[in-house]
This record gives C-alpha cells, sequence and structure tokens, in this order.
C-alpha cells in the first residue's frame, strides 16, 4: 500500500514569529520537539514538550506551501473545537494565526494523545476497535452547521463522467464495459448520504490512534459532515480493502446496495484523481489514490458476479 505522506517541513522550518505565537499560547519555550511522519499534509506536525514538562501536539503550514492546506486547517479547528466532551477525539488547546512575509500561516494546538495508528493490514481486535468507536460518533447529532456528506463528498463521485468523455487507453476492461451503469451510481450514491448524524468523512487507519489501554482515538476533523450512520463504517471498510483486508465485518448490517454503488463512485473518483498533476508538498497522493481505486475494482467485480 502506498503510504499516505507529504513532504512535512520541520519546527524549525515555521517563522520565528509563528514560533512564539505559539510558545505563548503554551505559556512556556518548546524544549522538544519530536516530529510525527504520515498524513496528507505539507506541514508541521510534532509532539511537543516545554520547559515547564507541558505536552501538546502542534500541526502548522502556511498558503506558500500549499492554500488548500490552510484552508482544511481551519476547518479541523473549527470542527474540532465544537467535538462533544467525552468522544474519542483530541482537545483543541488554542489556534495561532500570523501574516509572514505575504504568507499566512496558521497553527493547531493540540491535546498530544498519547497512540500509535492500527496496524496494517488491519488487524481484527483493532478493527473492532475501529468500527466500534465509529458507531460512537454515528451515535451522535450532526454538529449544527455542518456540510452534508453529499455536499462534501458529492464532488468527488463523478470521477466515472469524467472518464466516460475521455476513455484513457489503461481503463480497466471491465470498468470501460460498464461506464454508463457506473456512471449511474453517482446520483445514487448521492442520495444515500443524507443523514443527520456526525460523520468523519476521511476514515482511514493513519487518522486513528490506538492508545496504550487498547482504546481508540479519532483524528483530524476537517471533512465532517452530517450523513448517515454507516457513512464512517463504509469509508473504514475501503481502507481495510485498500490494505489487502476483509471488509466483510465491518459492512455488517450495511445495505449491500448502498455500499456497493458508493464504492463504485468512489473507485471512480480515485480513478480519476489519479491521472490529475499532483499538488505541491503530496508527491504520493496521486499513488495513493490509484491504489485505493485498484483496491476497489476487484471487489466490485465480485459483487457483480
Amino acid at each position: 500500500m502506498i503510504a499516505a505522506t507529504g513532504v512535512r517541513i520541520s519546527w524549525t522550518d515555521l517563522p520565528p514569529t509563528l514560533r512564539a505565537a505559539i510558545e505563548h499560547k503554551l505559556g512556556a519555550p518548546v524544549s522538544a520537539v519530536t516530529p510525527q511522519a504520515g498524513g496528507f499534509s505539507p506541514g508541521t506536525a510534532d509532539r511537543i514538550r516545554t520547559a515547564t514538562g507541558d505536552r501538546a501536539f502542534v500541526k502548522a503550514v502556511g498558503t506558500g506551501i500549499n492554500p488548500r492546506s490552510v484552508e482544511l486547517a481551519r476547518a479541523e479547528a473549527r470542527n474540532t473545537a465544537r467535538l462533544p466532551a467525552g468522544l474519542p477525539a483530541p482537545r483543541l488547546l488554542a489556534t495561532v494565526e500570523v501574516t509572514d512575509s505575504g504568507d499566512n500561516w496558521i497553527a493547531l494546538i493540540m491535546e498530544d494523545v498519547d497512540g500509535r495508528h492500527p496496524r496494517t493490514p488491519w488487524q481484527p481486535a483493532e478493527l473492532r476497535a475501529a468500527a466500534t468507536t465509529l458507531d460512537r460518533f454515528a451515535a451522535e447529532p450532526a454538529l449544527a452547521g455542518l456540510p452534508s456528506a453529499a455536499d462534501t463528498l458529492g464532488a468527488d463521485l463523478v470521477g466515472w463522467e469524467s472518464l466516460a468523455a475521455d476513455p484513457p487507453a489503461d481503463l480497466d476492461p471491465w470498468a470501460g464495459a460498464r461506464l454508463p451503469q457506473l456512471c449511474a451510481t453517482a446520483e445514487r450514491a448521492r442520495r444515500s448520504l443524507a443523514g443527520d448524524t456526525l460523520c468523519h468523512c476521511d476514515v482511514r487507519a493513519d487518522n486513528m490512534l490506538i492508545r496504550p489501554d487498547g482504546s481508540l482515538v479519532v483524528v483530524d476533523w476537517p471533512w465532517a459532515a452530517a450523513g448517515p450512520p454507516w457513512l464512517d463504517r463504509a469509508l473504514l471498510a475501503v481502507n481495510v480493502l485498500a490494505h489487502g483486508g476483509d471488509p466483510g465485518d465491518v459492512l455488517a448490517g450495511v445495505d449491500r446496495d448502498v455500499v456497493r454503488d458508493l464504492f463504485a463512485a468512489l473507485a471512480g473518483f480515485f480513478l480519476h484523481m489519479a491521472r490529475q498533476p499532483g499538488p505541491p508538498g503530496l508527491p504520493t497522493l496521486r499513488a495513493f489514490q490509484r491504489a485505493q481505486a485498484e483496491a476497489l475494482l476487484p471487489w466490485l467485480r465480485a459483487q457483480a458476479g
């Protein structure tokens, strides 16, 4: 499986004005920095310890690196700050924004969760913990003002239409022979995303942390939306497939026709996006998207008999 990772800058690459503002929020100078790998961001991701022994997780990015990443950081800050207390998600401690040399910078100062990412290929016990945790969020009403999952994901579900307009020579033959049917899945999938529960909408192993006691925390909330209670489980199943596993248990109780339509629409999105130029600072994104499409297509072929 292609690693989900950006070319991250380091703590020392941040403007001095931003580092000073972060230390002001922390209430003490930073004495130790432990960089964290993984995740689709070109910004920093550091576990911080201050001179007084306090800990925090700090992620920061500027518009000169990737303007879209700054927008997503602002969305993550808004959503994380509003998550109900007691849910297994990190607490937002503070947000800092500065302008330096014409670039806008944002830093999120968050609770430092003591944990590791789930192992992939997914292990049965950790997969059960992930599904159970996602069910806790699905039992919550969506935060007021969140976009609908149909709006958040809707633009991602028209990849087959783009491919059908100019079919590439190397398009999977099974998919190429079914382009009209695959295009029709997008609208059905979009309609199925109506709902009013809290959805993360970007469920992957690298967006979860397992604490030493085995409990699981879901991180990175920029895409939070109002949707159906089964959506995050379905997205977890995509990640299981992408890592070579069987998503059967994760999909138990979810309408298989609805899942098939969503997976088909997502496969089109991943195939289409994999052919686009790579965004700055994210060199593995397109290969990661292609790998997910290549995991979904065999599952779809099997479902179609």
